[in-house]
This record gives structure tokens, C-alpha cells and sequence, in this order.
């Protein structure tokens, strides 16, 4: 399922014609992941990067596709959907966001790395905490499961 046809099915979602009504009210972001940590190193570990753009909506869903190298140097994505839950605990620049969607790229003798794997495709999941540094640039710290965490930079096209 394509994203734009995703973010059309959740509540809120417009029902129009044009790409935009489609994505309803919102913006784009591009991401850049330069750092993680691993919680368990090991010597077959590998720099990790990502990449990525989703749709950020005006009721705080969102959508978006990231290509990374995964912890083995594997080419990876993730196609998700997620929210985004701003002003956390009152306070406007801290904010939390959750995604789940699709993994693909942990291949060959690491398949069994991420749970429920078959011929490369395992579900995946966020849980990540932010800080909208200002307008438009955030920072981001995405827990990656019981592996480690990851550090993204991020731009909002508005």
C-alpha cells in the first residue's frame, strides 16, 4: 500500500481530488540519521546511517520511507506510518512520536536478527523522543528496539 493511500484511510483524512488534499493539511520533512549506539556491541557491527522524508500532518500523523545501512552493512527501509504527540507534558519544544510499519534488508546469515523475518521483510517499530530545536529543525533519539538508539536530525519543508 503506497503511503499516500495510507495517510487516506486515518481519521481526519481529506476526501479531494488533489495530491495534497489526499495528504491532508501538512508538511514534509527530510531526516538525516548520522550516530547510533549499539546496547550490546559486537566486532560484526557496522556504521549505521539513514535517511529519510515523511508527511507530517496537521492532526499529527504521519508517513514515510527511510533507507538506512543496517547494523551488518545491509541496505535497508522502512516504510511506516506513526504519530506524533508534541507539547509533551506541557512543555511545546518536547515532543514524542511512535511508528510501526515495514523493514526490509536483513538478508542471508542475519535474517534471524529482527523478529518474524521472512526472505528479508519483519515488522518494525519506534518509540523515539524529540526536541523541536526551532520552527523547523528538530532532534531526535529513536530507541531501536533492545538494539540500541539511533540520533536524527531533521528539516521541516513548510
Amino acid at each position: 500500500m503506497c503511503v499516500a493511500a495510507t495517510l487516506a484511510t486515518l481519521p481526519g483524512a481529506a476526501r479531494a481530488e488533489s495530491t495534497d488534499d489526499i495528504l491532508g493539511p501538512g508538511y514534509w520533512r527530510l531526516a538525516v540519521s548520522p550516530f547510533s549506539a549499539h546496547i550490546h556491541p559486537s566486532p560484526e557491527h557496522q556504521y549505521v546511517w539513514a535517511a529519510g522524508i515523511e508527511r507530517q500532518r496537521s492532526d499529527d500523523w504521519l508517513a514515510g520511507f527511510s533507507l538506512f545501512s543496517n547494523s551488518f552493512g545491509q541496505p535497508s527501509s522502512y516504510l511506516y506510518v506513526g504519530k506524533r504527540f508534541p507539547n509533551l507534558f506541557d512543555y511545546p519544544p518536547l515532543f514524542a512520536q511512535i511508528s510501526g510499519g515495514l523493514l526490509y534488508g536483513y538478508v542471508g546469515e542475519y535474517k534471524d536478527k529482527v523478529p518474524f523475518n521472512h526472505n528479508g521483510f519483519s515488522p518494525g517499530a519506534l518509540v523515539s523522543l524529540g526536541w523541536q530545536l526551532n520552527k523547523n529543525a528538530s532532534a531526535t533519539i529513536h530507541l531501536l528496539g533492545d538494539a540500541g538508539v539511533m540520533i536524527q536530525l531533521a528539516w521541516d519543508l513548510r
